[in-house]
């Protein structure tokens, strides 16, 4: 579709192209202004806009000036509806079927081709699959222009291209690829992996070219059978083939864990970071890095799937089940998607990586489209720490108090023993000091006068201190109870803080370090001193940690979240990796009571428990055994929005399981602007995906552009919708 230089609108299309603009005109290239390149002189060129009902290429004329730059995947600027767009050249065609004058681009903004080829058509299939639009993933995929970066980069491509032709002794190799005088040696190429059912298999084959698909559960997180150091070797095998790769990770502590591996089998110019932690200039240059092909390992956070990696052989992912992956902004892909899409596309190997296994990758196990790679039985008892239960009949029988206290007897003498050999980790669920408060008299959550929001006090000070609401800040000196009129409040859970503050004084004389919030630590030293972390805050420490204290499993396992289970095993699994095996003295401890979670810690058999939890989400046809939409918005748009659906599905005999519309529980501010939003849930196999999105896609597009009805939010997968 071309973009004219006056936009006509009408009576609901604000600022859209009417169709009676597009029809019976012959299919050739008419333009005003100055004359047309002689050679493809129609760019579709792809405008950065938010609106969902313009989330398609419009075609420019390319005046002959500039020809040359205007090439596929660079930066232009656009005359749109009397404005002043930027965009990005999609393709250069011969002719358009706009059937009228098209405009000529304005501008090109840089004559660097940022967008490549494969990574326009994954942004084309990210955008499908989420139901999304274009302009949105491309504003993850392709970050923000750097003015004088672009320039350096210019002219060393021009440096480069002036430069006599290699001989033929180096012609058509890589000289970052992986040999025999790296620092990994070819024999050392993989030894990591000889543990894991499959594994040698696997790093054999990407080191002969090949594209495996695997599923990996590395037992260890710290040392030299750490998982870092055994991706970088699969990285390294992708590289001696003279291929590239992506690995994705979630935070930066894990990135810089993955980098200090790779720099021990790779060179440090074949590395390129990309993650917005490191700002906006050594992002931008590791991008024009990547795309010169100087550096062909892109390592990073959730934006680094879009790499744009030159003969990419494989993309990995660490840690697919936390959260940190999905992106915060629409469409809300998750990098674990966006890798499978690519791989798909590209037919590059797959690895996925994670101390437990999400029941997403179980489902690409159970389908066959990866392979498992697993420790053999006997590795995993030589690898692993003892695991102990505070909550079983034995542990009972000798603490009978041992479900009601916080640190069972148990927990503690593990904690006195573990300082006289190393540090000890202890893992909480809450940051702060006293997160949460009670009802002293009948144990129901405080609720603030307010707003209901939850009470909580401020710090540590003491019986004195006023609760107030953690949502609204306002202090309830005089609360009461609004089930049984007590007035009496009690800590319903204690926080980092508070935790490290009582086993300073259980254990005088030893260091305690915490971890949590804004003061995340990535690592500790040997020193015997106790650790004390939020989940998913945990250090590594050198040599691993002598014992580690699980608190609070119950409260983890007790959230109203349909991964609750799957999420805590998660966490337990990666905080148990950080310690010692058992032939070392290394003990867990956990405090939760008797459960299918709690067995598959105690068993070290994360597979297991994703298979369980794959086959009950099958038999109640929940996600990941279907996909799921959701839709949130004010009540009258989002029953209009889901009856649009339904009808246009029904013309193609397909039907969808609802459910709602329903309040949406809102915390905090939004309450207060977004209280009466409802949400409504559409679940659809795995088959009719394609068709469904589809749908999604074209009613949110329709119904923007008619504005007859407010806005709402249509987000594909969440995994806190349920």
């Amino acid at each position: 579709m071309a973009a004219p230089e006056t936009v006509h609108t009408g009576p609901g299309l604000p600022g859209a192209v009417q169709p009676s603009l597009l029809q019976g005109f012959p299919s050739n290239v008419r333009s005003t202004g100055p004359p047309l390149a002689g050679h493809l002189p129609v760019a579709r060129v792809h405008v950065e806009t938010p609106l969902p009902h313009l989330d398609r290429p419009f075609d420019y004329s390319v005046p002959v000036d500039l020809d040359e730059a205007a090439q596929a995947g660079v930066r232009v600027k656009v005359r749109f509806n009397g404005q002043e767009l930027t965009g990005f050249i999609m393709e250069r065609t011969a002719e358009s079927d706009a059937g009228h004058t098209l405009v000529p681009l304005q501008k090109v903004i840089s004559p660097v081709a940022v967008l490549t080829p494969a990574v326009r058509d994954l942004v084309s299939a990210v955008a499908a699959r989420y139901a999304g639009t274009v302009s949105d993933v491309l504003r993850v995929a392709v970050p923000p222009r750097m003015a004088r970066l672009e320039k350096d980069f210019l002219a060393d491509a021009a440096t480069e291209a002036g430069a006599p032709p290699s001989g033929p002794e180096t012609a058509g190799t890589d000289p970052h690829a992986a040999s025999g005088d790296s620092a990994a040696g070819p024999g050392s190429i993989g030894d990591g992996w000889a543990g894991y059912r499959n594994g040698p298999a696997f790093v054999r084959h990407l080191q002969d070219g090949g594209s495996p698909r695997a599923v990996f559960s590395p037992l260890q997180g710290y040392g030299q059978a750490a998982w870092p150091r055994l991706i970088a070797e699969a990285v390294a095998a992708v590289r001696a083939s003279g291929r590239g790769a992506v690995v994705v990770v979630p935070d930066y502590r894990d990135l810089n864990q993955l980098e200090k591996a790779l720099l021990e089998v790779l060179p440090a110019a074949d590395i390129a970071r990309l993650t917005a932690d490191d700002g906006p200039t050594p992002r931008y240059r590791n991008f024009l890095r990547l795309l010169a092909g100087s550096a062909r390992v892109a390592i990073g956070t959730r934006s680094a799937a879009f790499a744009p990696v030159q003969d990419l052989g494989l993309v990995a992912c660490w840690d697919d089940g936390n959260d940190l992956h999905i992106e915060q902004r629409a469409p809300y892909a998750h990098a674990r998607e966006v890798l499978l899409l690519r791989a798909d596309q590209a037919g590059t190997a797959c690895l996925m990586a994670g101390h437990a296994r999400s029941t997403e990758l179980q489902r690409l196990v159970e389908a066959g489209w990866a392979m498992p790679v697993e420790a053999e039985r006997a590795f995993v008892r030589r690898t692993v720490p003892r695991v102990l239960n505070t909550a079983d009949s034995f542990e009972q029988e000798r603490d009978p108090l041992a479900l009601v206290a916080r640190l069972p007897g148990a927990a503690w003498r593990a904690a006195k023993e573990g300082l006289e050999r190393g540090p000890v980790l202890v893992q909480v669920a809450r940051a702060g000091y006293a997160p949460s408060l009670v009802c002293e008299t009948c144990r129901e959550p405080s609720r603030c006068q307010s707003c209901q929001g939850p009470l909580a006090l401020a710090g540590a000070s003491g019986s004195s201190a006023i609760p107030q609401c953690r949502w609204c800040s306002t202090p309830a000196p005089d609360w009461q109870c609004v089930h049984c009129s007590g007035r009496k409040l009690r800590k319903g859970a204690t926080g980092v803080l508070r935790t490290a503050e009582e086993l300073g004084r259980a254990f005088p004389g030893k260091a305690v370090i915490t971890s949590s919030g804004g003061h995340v630590k990535a690592e500790v030293g040997g020193a015997h001193a106790l650790v004390v972390a939020t989940i998913g805050a945990e250090p590594v420490a050198d040599g691993g940690y002598a014992a580690a204290l699980l608190l609070d499993g119950d409260s983890l396992l007790r959230r109203e979240n349909l991964r609750a289970g799957e999420d805590t095993v998660r966490r337990w699994f990666n905080a148990a990796a950080l310690v010692r095996p058992a032939s070392d003295g290394g003990l867990v401890v956990i405090t939760a009571t008797e459960s299918v979670a709690v067995g598959a810690l105690l068993r070290w058999d994360p597979a297991g428990y994703a298979r369980r939890e794959l086959e009950l989400r099958m038999q109640l046809q929940l996600p990941p055994a279907v996909r799921i939409a959701s839709v949130t918005g004010p009540r009258s748009a989002v029953v209009h929005f889901t009856a649009a659906v339904e009808a246009e599905l029904a013309t193609s005999g397909l039907a969808l399981r609802t459910a709602g519309p329903a309040p949406v529980v809102l915390a905090g501010p939004a309450a207060a602007t977004h209280g009466d939003d409802v949400r409504t849930l559409l679940f659809f196999p795995y088959g009719q995906a394609g068709a469904v999105t589809r749908v999604l896609r074209s009613t949110k597009a329709a119904a923007a552009a008619k504005r007859t009805e407010e806005p709402v939010q249509v987000r594909l997968d969440g995994v806190d919708v349920l």
